[in-house]
């Protein structure tokens, strides 16, 4: 059996590491990107290290004998779903969710309205997504109320010189610095007890020089309420902490997290770029506006299906993983953008199952070549995983030159010299 796994990120490599428990199975891992990893390089915060160092594992996935890497390959673009299949025994498809939900509102579309599809790949250094950000002014909105609001707003406050000790690239810490973020206002359409911000998350704030404002009055709780947060301990243990940071109040920290509670974006203001966001207070209707430089949207990613199959709300449609036999998916393209990422070993491993269940029905059977030499004919500067290797080394490297463990290299040129079998050509001559 040759197996096509589309996606190097969590999702992509558990469900490989799946496939390998079967003899006989070799796994053919493409990803559009010259590095793998995905979620783990790209979409983890920089401050979160001890997350990333998942990639370890994700590593001896992929550097098993039976499995070979082409990065910078990208399914629709390179070659097509059918040419996949047609030289591949089964394909898994593992793309993720890169399309950000938008808020359908005036104004969205202005410079300096971002989403977190935008802002997330830009200072985690994707070399293919993300727009540079940019703002004129010191306060900025976020709109959302999960863990990825709580990145973007963390990272806007700590600025690249709080992030010295990261993998974040030195154009972005560059930029954060040329024009420091002092005023976060996170806004919230519900209320303290709805709010899906981790604990752990939150407590972070308590660790920087950052006062967090909340009004006491936002937080006060009802009937349904109360009784939710006496019978669910993250959400007593999410309005504990925001009820103390009401108590406290200010203490004249550097910069100031507003956390702004029901509350809904209605308009985004400004005449060449943004310059307020209007929001309408859910309990009284009124409208209020907040005078800020740039807007980010965190509300939830959509994925993009591969030509010819259908989503809905951002999933592609299929039974336990099974779009039809031979064609699997698995991750955030198969359940839709949730659960964190030991989430997808548990879905990585269902879809297996399946592919399984169609081997041992002999819906599919083995003898495809792989797409290994379609992908060299088309894409000569393709990287494999000892491309990989040399791109990591001189990642590490870098950072050594500034203390740190690793600084990522973000220019997608540079990659492909770097991953190129001609340079180990040269080095080896």
């Amino acid at each position: 059996m040759r197996v096509a796994v589309v996606g190097a990120g969590p999702s992509g490599v558990f469900a490989t590491a799946e496939l390998l428990t079967r003899p006989g199975v070799e796994v053919d891992v493409l990803d559009r990107s010259y590095t793998p990893f995905g979620l783990v390089r790209y979409g983890v915060a920089p401050d979160h290290l001890k997350i990333k160092t998942v990639a370890t594992a994700l590593s001896r996935v992929l550097a098993d004998e039976r499995v070979r890497f082409h990065g910078g390959v990208e399914l629709g673009r390179d070659l097509s779903l059918d040419e996949l299949r047609s030289v591949s025994d089964a394909v898994v498809l593992a793309t993720g969710a890169r399309d950000s939900r938008r808020l359908g509102i005036p104004g969205e579309d202005l410079p300096g309205s971002f989403t977190a599809a935008d802002m997330v790949p830009w200072y985690n250094g994707h070399p293919l997504d993300g727009v540079r950000w940019s703002t004129a002014s010191s306060s900025v909105a976020v709109v959302g109320a999960g863990n990825v609001a709580l990145d973007v707003s963390r990272i806007l406050l700590k600025g690249g010189a709080g992030l010295a000790n990261t993998d974040l690239p030195g154009s972005v810490a560059a930029v954060l610095d040329a024009r420091p973020v002092t005023d976060v206002h996170l806004v919230i359409r519900r209320g303290v007890a709805d709010v899906r911000f981790s604990p752990a998350e939150l407590l972070e704030f308590d660790h920087l020089d950052v006062d967090v404002l909340v009004d006491p009055t936002e937080i006060t709780l009802g009937s349904a309420e109360r009784a939710r947060a006496a019978e669910d301990r993250l959400v007593a243990q999410r309005v504990a902490m925001f009820t103390r940071w009401a108590e406290a109040g200010a203490v004249g920290a550097g910069r100031r997290l507003h956390v702004h509670f029901h509350r809904t974006p209605t308009e985004i203001g400004g005449a060449a770029g943004v310059e307020a966001i209007a929001l309408r207070d859910n309990r009284s209707g009124r409208i209020e506006e907040l005078s800020v430089g740039a807007v980010v949207t965190a509300i939830g990613y959509r994925a993009a299906a591969p030509a010819g199959l259908f989503t809905t709300d951002g999933a592609v449609h299929h039974d336990a993983g099974r779009v039809a036999p031979g064609l699997y998916v698995a991750g955030w393209l198969k359940r839709g953008p949730s659960g964190v990422i030991g989430t997808n070993k548990a879905c990585a491993a269902e879809t297996v199952r399946a592919l399984w269940a169609d081997v041992d029905s002999a819906a599919i059977t083995g003898g495809a070549d792989g797409p290994a030499d379609l992908v060299r004919s088309r894409l000569p500067e393709v990287v494999d995983w000892s491309g990989w290797t040399r791109i990591d080394a001189a990642e590490i490297a870098l950072g050594a030159t500034t203390g740190r463990a690793r600084t990522k290299i973000t220019n997608h040129a540079e990659l492909a010299r770097l991953g190129a079998a001609a340079v180990l050509a040269e080095e080896t001559r």
